[in-house]
């Protein structure tokens, strides 16, 4: 909402001032698309560590080539270069190792974790009332038992009374009536 005015369409200078902000935006851009790197296939026949530059690359050591790293696929498939001899990123690990590496270290992450759910589950589920606790719930039972007896004892004291000044109150009040 446009402050202190009504809704209307936007000024005029508006949608260039628009435009030339995208444009400003996109400069950048294309000035780093004209100056990409060169292709991977350049780099064939040279180091390991000229072909990695190029984080799109991906060297293989058995022919000492250098590709682009296929992105469609998450690994290289076999027929570009086998697992052993692949290399991305840096020279000294080659992507079965890393393979290898990842999994292990993810599984132990895994596994850490779940040994870390399950030890605080049983430690809640399983989790005994201590000393203290006992002693409390023991107190408390034993003065609402002490408490159950009193109250059980000044109710026969009171009935006894009842009884004596003759005000007990009896089961069918009607009784008396037809009694005599």
């Amino acid at each position: 909402m446009v402050i202190g005015g009504a809704r209307g369409p936007a000024p005029r200078w508006a949608l260039p001032l628009g435009g030339l902000a995208l444009l400003l935006l996109l400069l950048p851009a294309a000035a780093a698309y004209s100056s990409l790197p060169a292709a991977c296939s350049q780099n064939s026949n040279r180091t390991c560590e000229e072909c990695l530059k190029n984080v799109s690359c991906l060297w293989c050591n058995t022919n000492k080539a250098c590709l682009d790293y296929p992105v469609k696929k998450i690994l290289p498939p076999g027929s570009l270069c086998k697992l052993s001899s692949a290399r991305w990123g840096v020279c000294w690990v080659n992507f079965e190792a890393l393979i290898i590496t990842m999994s292990v270290v993810g599984g132990a992450i895994l596994l850490g974790v779940a040994i870390c759910c399950c030890c605080c589950c049983r430690r809640k589920r399983s989790r005994k009332p201590d000393k203290s606790e006992e002693k409390a719930m023991r107190e408390r039972e034993e003065r609402r038992v002490r408490q159950e007896e009193r109250r059980a004892e000044m109710k026969s004291r009171h009935d006894e009374i009842r009884k004596k000044y003759g005000l007990f109150k009896e089961e069918n009040p009607y009784a008396r009536f037809e009694n005599n």
